[in-house]
This record gives C-alpha cells, structure tokens and sequence, in this order.
C-alpha cells in the first residue's frame, strides 16, 4: 500500500510551501534589496527545478538527460537575453 502513497508529489508540495513562505518573509521582514533579491532569486530557482522534477515528472523517462539539457539550454538563452537588454539599455554599450 504504501507504494500507492505519493510520498513525493507531497515532500514536494510541503517543501514549495516552505520556498513560498521564505519569499514571503522576505517582503514581511524588510530586508535591503540586495539580500531580498538575492534570497527571492534563489528561492525561485529552486522552486521551479522542484516543479519541473517532481511535478512534471522530468526524469522519469529515459531520455532525461536530453530534457535537462534542453532546460539548461533554455535558461542559458533567458539569461543571455535578459543580460544582453541590461548591458544594451542601462550600461548604454
């Protein structure tokens, strides 16, 4: 029976629940922008590997390494794009 029990879609719903409530704190607890930031960023992260794992069932397939790549490809190009608007339109390059 206990193999029937979703132990980990539920770690994973408690542990977004934990991320969630220390973005929270960070708006509660006013902390300076940069440590806010800082902390948000990593919690989102986080969260979204958690979602993308255990939620959408990413490596559960045989071909998991080929979908991790294309996720860290795709986030290779966000960052690229939003560091490449940055560096053109506030640093004025």
């Amino acid at each position: 029976m206990s193999e029937l029990f979703p132990r980990k879609q539920i770690m994973g719903f408690v542990f977004s629940l934990v991320l969630t409530a220390v973005a929270m704190a960070v708006y509660f607890l006013d902390f300076s922008f940069a440590a806010g930031m800082t902390i948000l960023l990593i919690t989102a992260f986080i969260q979204a590997m958690l979602q993308f794992v255990v939620f959408m069932h990413a490596g559960e397939t045989d071909d998991k390494w080929l979908i991790y790549g294309k996720v860290y490809f795709m986030m290779f190009i966000a960052l690229v794009t939003v560091f490449g608007t940055l560096f053109i339109f506030l640093w004025d390059m």
